[in-house]
């Protein structure tokens, strides 16, 4: 009985990410995160956090093996450019992040482990994103993903 209360409860909340701005009781181990770009820069791309996930930047950077082998650069100053409406090497029908339609953005494929993906989930060897992370990143998408 009380496992499905913990299920309700999770949906629940997911669900709302998709309505609430206010997604912190969501985010996991970023509890600051929100659904703009700038907050995913800074709390998810350019740090680790305290589930012990890397920083995405510490491979995808201008110096890193990710950037040569997919040419994509998630420092700050790249970041940006380098995703949105952007084609992606390993899967060329799909866009990096497609602005107002997460389903068809191959970032969140990757996050997500999906098995159309070239590779394996990212970050490599995780510990990956929490449901909450990757809802605030499927709304900031769905928002249009926009560069604030």
């Amino acid at each position: 009985m009380m496992w499905r209360c913990a299920i309700v409860m999770m949906l629940s909340a997911v669900a709302a990410a998709g309505c609430d701005e206010s997604l912190s009781n969501v985010a996991g181990p970023t509890p600051n995160l929100t659904p703009t770009f700038s907050s995913i820069q800074r709390d998810i791309f350019e740090a680790a956090d305290s589930s012990g996930r890397p920083s995405c930047s510490s491979c995808h950077n201008p110096n890193g093996g990710a950037f040569r082998q997919v040419g994509l650069d998630l420092s700050t100053a790249g970041s940006y450019d380098s995703l949105v409406g952007v084609t992606s090497r390993q899967k060329p029908a799909l866009l990096r992040v497609a602005a107002g339609d997460p389903e068809n953005s191959y970032l969140l494929h990757k996050l997500q482990g999906r098995t159309d993906i070239i590779g394996g989930q990212m970050p490599n060897r995780g510990p990956y994103l929490s449901d909450g992370q990757m809802a605030i990143i499927r709304r900031w998408i769905e928002l249009g993903a926009r560069r604030d």
